[in-house]
This record gives structure tokens, C-alpha cells and sequence, in this order.
């Protein structure tokens, strides 16, 4: 006889559990605790067994026969209902698992131990900070369920209060993080493969840098009076002559410093390319070397923070030095002084254009080429080294150009 909820509700525990049969295998589960447990007894293949349907009252008489007769329905198919129900608890935690912070942080961390690839400490410092702004609106949902919509949603919140390349920039790496998944089998498709162009595009914006040769021995001399502090004026007085990338210059240890044989070697994991590069350094570089030891050496950061040695100097300290000393930023910049460089060695025309780019650290896609240009480029990284030095004493003078020294035969660097 079928079952009523009338005969469910007054069914009370007994000493062991037992079960109230309804129909086609249905039945209720009474437990001794008091639990009332649907269950659906079939046979596959001969052989009987038993699905787990939900407690009562939660699921009521009606709902437990619907998922009877969907379980039997899938049976006639061939389809046995306890193995695609322990299918769909698994697709179900891996969808929990998968949610866009879970991978985004996984993806973070890999990008971070990515071999040649892998994100410099600044790179990947700021990509966290901007796949955490999504985790509010898409964060919490797993990955198989963002429509492309909900991406632009949450980045158009970014372009409506004007940041236009952190916007853009957020969407490269939301697309990134969909392109992981896509790789690691939990996502079929990039859904932001179609936004493309639905954002703003930003106004490129270039590094303040003074480039004009007057104007350059203006800014050594205003360097020279500079009152702050001495490690931040020797860091000024230093970044003109080895025009390294801001960080690098910030992040340099005494281990990679060789005064005696006048090289500085950054490792390749403090570079933007990641690759080692290695600064000759001039005369007059190593003379502001030899000082900045004297204050912060011989361990540790050339430039620490003025708070503690166990960090390097913050990111903002050249800027506002220079800020300090009147130059807004559209004018001039710690990144302004590669610009500075690069423009006066190409125009002084004593140099290849290789050997500048070599010194600049900038990359070169084709492997062979630059390996080749390394090596080839040596003698000239050298010589140009000290002439740039020799070249900003004279702007910062004022007098004539320096003749251009004599080669010195000093030998390439292993690597």
C-alpha cells in the first residue's frame, strides 16, 4: 500500500530502524534516532542497489516520487542512478573548488615560479592587487559558470571611476587566469575572448624624462645640491650613470657588486626580462659606489629603507626626491633616466644601436641574435659606460665634450 503523509508523519522510532514501503522501489528509512531517510531499491545488472533520495520532511512524499521516477527513467537507459548521483557530488565540489579566487591564486603563485617566465617581485605584487578587486563580484563563483558579462561588470567598475588601464590591465589578467583554467581541464572557454574592445582604451602615457643635453647638466647639478638623505642623493647621483630599471637600482645587494673589477651583475630574477644582466660600471659610477659602501655596506641592500636595512628603499623615494627638488613627474622620473640615455647615446652616433639596447637590458625574441650581440657588444658596452659617465661630468660642467677614451682591452664576463 502506498504510502500518505499522514502514515509518515505519525511513524515514530522504534528500537531498531525499519522501513514504510511506497511504491516501485520507493520506501521510507525510519531510524532509531528518529531520521526519516527516502531510499530507492533497483537492480542493475542483476545485482541490488540502493539510492539516497533526501530526509523527510525536506523532501516531501510528492518530490520523492518525482526523483524515483527520473532515477527509473534513467535506469531504462542504462544509466544507473547511485553512480551518476556520486558523479554529480563530485562535479558539484570540484565546481566549489574551482571558483575564479581559487584559481586566480593558483595561477598567481605558479606565474611567480614560472621558470624564464616567471613575474618579477613589483609584477606580481600588483596582479594580485588586481584579480583581488574582481573577488567581490565573480570570486566566489566557480569558473564554469562566469558568463562574459559578469567579467565586464566587474571591471567596468574600474573604467566608471576613470582608471582606464587598470581596468584594461585587469581584464588581460582575468583572461589569463580563464586561459589557466582552460589549460588545467576545469573550463571549456576563455569567456573574455569576446570583450575585446569593450573597454576604454587608455591614453599612453611615456615616463617624464629630460632628454635635452642643457637641460640634463641642469638636473646633475640640482641632484649635486640636493639636502635629503644621503643614501637617497647618492641613489640620485647613480641612477644617470648605470640608467638601470628603477627596481633594479632599488633592490641591488652588495653579493652582485664587484667595485674591484668594476661589474655589477643582476641576477636574472630581479629583471624585468629574466635574464642576468651585467653593468659595467664606469670610474664615476664606482666612486659613488665606494661611498654608498661606506654607509650601508658591506651585506645587504646598497639601498635600504630608511627605516630598516631588511628591506630596499621604497619605490617612491627617488620620485619624490626629485619632485623635492621641482621636477613634476610629467617632466622627470627615476624611469626617465634610461629615456635620458638611450636618447643621448643613439644621438651622439658613437655607438651601435645594439650595443645601447644591450645596455638598456631590453629583450631580444630571436635567442641566437642575442646570445650572438652579447657577446659581440662587450668591448663596446665598455667603452660606451665610461664615455656616458665622462659625458654627463661634462653637462654637468658645462665645458667641452670629453674626447672619447681609449679602448681599454678588458675581457667579456662568463655568461
Amino acid at each position: 500500500m502506498a504510502l500518505t503523509d499522514a502514515v509518515i508523519r505519525s511513524a515514530k522510532p522504534r528500537e531498531r530502524d525499519y522501513k514504510l514501503a511506497d511504491s516501485a522501489g520507493l520506501y521510507l528509512l525510519v531510524t532509531a534516532a528518529g531520521g526519516k531517510l527516502w531510499r530507492l531499491k533497483f537492480r542493475v545488472d542483476g545485482k541490488e542497489r540502493k539510492l539516497a533520495i533526501g530526509r523527510y520532511p525536506e523532501i516531501s512524499l510528492a518530490d520523492a516520487r518525482k526523483e524515483r521516477d527520473t532515477a527509473r527513467a534513467n535506469l531504462a537507459k542504462g544509466s544507473d542512478p547511485a553512480r551518476e548521483k556520486q558523479r554529480r557530488k563530485v562535479r558539484a565540489k570540484l565546481s566549489a573548488d574551482n571558483t575564479f579566487a581559487a584559481i586566480s591564486a593558483e595561477y598567481c603563485t605558479k606565474r611567480q615560479r614560472d621558470g624564464t617566465k616567471r613575474w618579477a617581485p613589483a609584477t606580481a605584487l600588483r596582479s594580485e592587487f588586481l584579480l583581488k578587486r574582481l573577488d567581490a563580484a565573480i570570486g566566489h563563483l566557480p569558473v564554469a559558470e562566469i558568463e562574459p558579462a559578469d567579467v565586464l561588470a566587474a571591471v567596468r567598475k574600474l573604467e566608471n571611476k576613470g582608471r582606464l588601464e587598470s581596468a584594461r590591465r585587469t581584464l588581460q589578467l582575468a583572461g589569463a587566469v580563464f586561459r589557466y583554467a582552460v589549460a588545467t581541464a576545469r573550463l571549456a572557454s576563455d569567456p573574455t575572448r569576446d570583450l575585446q574592445g569593450a573597454l576604454t582604451a587608455p591614453t599612453v602615457k611615456h615616463y617624464g624624462a629630460i632628454t635635452e643635453a642643457k637641460r640634463v647638466g641642469e638636473l646633475l647639478r640640482a641632484i649635486d645640491g640636493y639636502d635629503g638623505s644621503g643614501i637617497t642623493k647618492l641613489a640620485l647621483q647613480l641612477a644617470p650613470h648605470v640608467f638601470v630599471r628603477p627596481g633594479e637600482l632599488r633592490h641591488a645587494e652588495w653579493s652582485e657588486i664587484d667595485l674591484d673589477g668594476a661589474l655589477w651583475t643582476i641576477p636574472a630574477g630581479k629583471t624585468k626580462m629574466r635574464k642576468v644582466h651585467r653593468v659595467p660600471l664606469s670610474r664615476q659610477s664606482v666612486a659613488l659606489m665606494r661611498e654608498v659602501h661606506r654607509l650601508t655596506g658591506p651585506s645587504g641592500y646598497a639601498f635600504p629603507s630608511l627605516r630598516t636595512r631588511v628591506r630596499p628603499m621604497s619605490e617612491n623615494t627617488i620620485n619624490a626626491s626629485l619632485r623635492r627638488l621641482g621636477y613634476a613627474s610629467d617632466e622627470m622620473t627615476a624611469h626617465g633616466f634610461r629615456a635620458m640615455a638611450s636618447t643621448l647615446l643613439n644621438e651622439s652616433g658613437k655607438f651601435s644601436p645594439d650595443a645601447i639596447e644591450r645596455a638598456l637590458a631590453h629583450g631580444d625574441s630571436d635567442k641566437v641574435r642575442a646570445a650572438y650581440h652579447r657577446g659581440a657588444h662587450w668591448q663596446e658596452r665598455l667603452e660606451m659606460a665610461q664615455w656616458w659617465s665622462d659625458y654627463l661630468d661634462t653637462l654637468r660642467t658645462g665645458a667641452a665634450i670629453v674626447p672619447f677614451p681609449e679602448k681599454a682591452a678588458t675581457a667579456e664576463p662568463n655568461a
